[in-house]
């Protein structure tokens, strides 16, 4: 059975234990010499004799392959997929049978630094890691010329469509951001590769950026501007502190009967209290030495 691409579907097959062959090997060998010791062959006849030995030696012993953890090995017979054997140990097939190696082991790389345009049309520098794995034999080996090579090309492809998904900062926490939302960023990417590698049997584990940063020519102002956005946001903070604490401050005053002040003069309080919470040096005490109104 083959996909719509021509590509055979992955078939497990079960080997051969390759033991026992290697002791049917040794048996065939001993039992052969002793034949021809015994039974005393013509000249002429123990060369045919001993090349019928070594043909079948020759057989079993090219049929053997030995397995070790998360390795795999593809059958082929004159060009034909037969087969995937997996499972570490040693294995026997028939010795006509292509064998292809294949490593299931998972396999990570780093993108290269790539400049691409954000959701805003900045431009930024992003790179990522990719761990993935071959979990169809098949395809990996018939669908693609080179998995490995097919999955960086394909990892920078989906660098670039993520980068234009995302603006690389934002200032409403609700909306995702490179730089704001990793775990988000992180499985949409891996997402993202999953729909472009499947064709070659690959899975994505995981995918992360590893390296995101405004390109050089812009750095310098977007440096300026994130320190302006938090410079306003603390100057906020600072604004709804000094409000509350002269809110408290006369609401105590009006409390205690300590002084009974007009709207005028509330206002007057309101604003220098308002200047010495907020402002950025230390404020210099006037004493009045009038009345409250001179």
């Amino acid at each position: 059975m083959s996909s719509s691409t021509g590509v055979p579907a992955e078939k497990r097959r079960n080997a051969l234990p390759g033991l026992p062959m290697v002791v049917l090997g040794i048996v065939i060998g001993l039992v052969g010499g002793l034949i021809i010791v015994s039974r005393g062959f013509e000249p002429d006849e123990v060369p045919v004799v001993i090349g019928a030995l070594v043909i079948i030696e020759v057989f079993i012993v090219r049929g053997i392959f030995v397995l070790a953890p998360n390795e795999a090995r593809i059958l082929l017979l004159f060009g034909t997929y037969k087969g995937t054997v997996a499972g570490q140990g040693m294995h026997w097939v028939n010795p006509f049978m292509t064998r292809m190696a294949t490593n299931l082991r998972a396999n990570s790389f780093e993108s290269n630094k790539l400049k691409v345009n954000d959701f805003d049309g900045n431009p930024i520098e992003i790179a990522a890691i990719i761990v993935y794995r071959i979990v169809d034999t098949a395809k990996a080996a018939f669908a693609v010329d080179d998995s490995r090579h097919y999955m960086q090309v394909q990892s920078e492809s989906g660098l670039r469509s993520l980068a234009s998904h995302y603006p690389y900062d934002s200032e409403d926490h609700d909306k995702p951001s490179l730089r704001g939302s990793i775990d988000i960023v992180a499985e949409k990417l891996k997402h993202e590769l999953q729909q472009r590698v499947a064709m070659a049997g690959l899975q994505i584990v995981e995918a992360r950026i590893s390296f995101l940063a405004y390109a050089p020519e812009i750095a310098h102002a977007m440096l300026q501007r994130q320190q302006a956005s938090a410079i306003i946001a603390a100057r906020q903070k600072i604004v709804e502190g000094a409000v509350g604490m002269v809110e408290s401050a006369l609401d105590l005053l009006a409390k205690k009967h300590v002084v009974h002040l007009d709207e005028e003069r509330k206002a007057q309080m309101v604003s220098n209290l308002l200047v010495v919470l907020c402002g950025e040096r230390g404020t210099q005490a006037v004493v009045n030495t009038g009345t409250l109104y001179g």
